[in-house]
């Protein structure tokens, strides 16, 4: 295990069929849109919620601390700074002692030690922290290394609305059942550009270790995503651009790359309706080929990668490493 050094940048597709990706909860939880050119976005924190879920059912020993905690037999749920006490010395009598500056050294070091999401993403935890009886409120921000920009579909989407009858009556003493409805994507190839940035992992301890499982939880955790909204997902496509040096970047992978097809972009339904054309991605990656220590990819069998119209595997390409999943 070690400290993260220098800079990578991660370009992370996915596809979903016949469900919704991320709903809007401020639009009748319909997939999110981009009105004016009719792609689908998904939100940071989708993702975000896909890797904690996977990494927290994956191993325990990786403790999350964005999670849903009940605290008493009533159901309640734990907000923040419930979330945060977890975190202070099991001796009570220890913290009676224990100044509100030592009680929040405490906590930010048992949290960055135990929270893997933590150290992935950063966090800001407000504090309540009693004092000879007192109430002292403060809080601990972090910034995470890894941030991701919004996704969104490489293509343009058409919401499908569905209606069903449900089991049930929809009352007492009726014979008439209650109705369902839904708003669902045919099909949408999802992107997201991320970056992990070397300066603010020292302030998170994060290690290549996390890095790893990262790598694990984005594929994985989206393979594994079978709820009733989201089953239907697929990784298609996850590359790790890591380099030689701190600070340097070449930015915005996911507008480097292209899908092409004969269909219009509503008829897409398959990865073998269409090739994804990384022609500027290769070249801006020839480019800065110096800077670049190496480029970790995995890649879906059905997913067709083209430079100038020619298929390309990227195994057959320098500095290319294939991850093992």
């Amino acid at each position: 295990m070690s400290e993260i050094k220098n800079r990578s940048e991660i370009l992370f597709l996915y596809d979903i069929q016949n469900a919704n990706p991320n709903g809007d909860p401020n639009d009748e939880n319909k997939p999110r849109m981009d009105e004016e050119t009719g792609r689908n976005l998904v939100t940071d924190v989708r993702l975000k919620r896909t890797i904690r879920d996977y990494l927290y059912e994956k191993d325990k020993d990786n403790d999350i601390f964005v999670r849903e905690v009940i605290y008493d037999n009533d159901g309640h749920i734990q907000d923040a700074k419930l979330r945060a006490a977890d975190y202070l010395p099991k001796d009570k009598e220890k913290i009676k002692e224990m100044s509100a500056e030592e009680q929040k050294k405490a906590i930010s070091k048992s949290i960055l030690y135990k929270c893997i999401d933590v150290r992935l993403f950063g966090a800001t935890i407000p504090l309540d922290l009693k004092v000879k009886s007192k109430s002292v409120t403060s809080s601990i921000t972090w910034t995470g290394p890894v941030q991701f920009k919004m996704g969104k579909s490489l293509h343009s989407v058409k919401i499908q609305h569905i209606k069903g009858t449900g089991a049930f009556a929809s009352k007492k003493d009726t014979t008439q059942k209650t109705f369902r409805e839904e708003d669902i994507l045919p099909y949408s190839l999802i992107g997201f550009y991320g970056i992990v940035n070397e300066n603010a992992a020292k302030h998170t301890n994060l290690q290549t270790d996390d890095i790893e499982l990262l790598k694990d939880a984005i594929w994985n955790g989206t393979k594994g995503l079978i709820s009733r909204s989201k089953f239907g997902q697929m990784p298609r496509l996850l590359l790790f651009v890591n380099y030689k040096e701190p600070n340097f970047f070449i930015g915005d992978l996911d507008n480097l790359i292209e899908i092409k097809s004969d269909l219009r972009d509503e008829q897409i339904r398959k990865p073998e309706d269409y090739k994804i054309d990384i022609s500027t991605l290769l070249d801006q990656i020839e480019l800065h080929k110096d800077k670049i220590e190496n480029i970790e990819f995995a890649v879906d069998d059905r997913m067709k990668l083209v430079r100038n119209d020619e298929e390309i595997n990227l195994k057959d390409l320098a500095k290319f490493t294939e991850i093992s999943l």
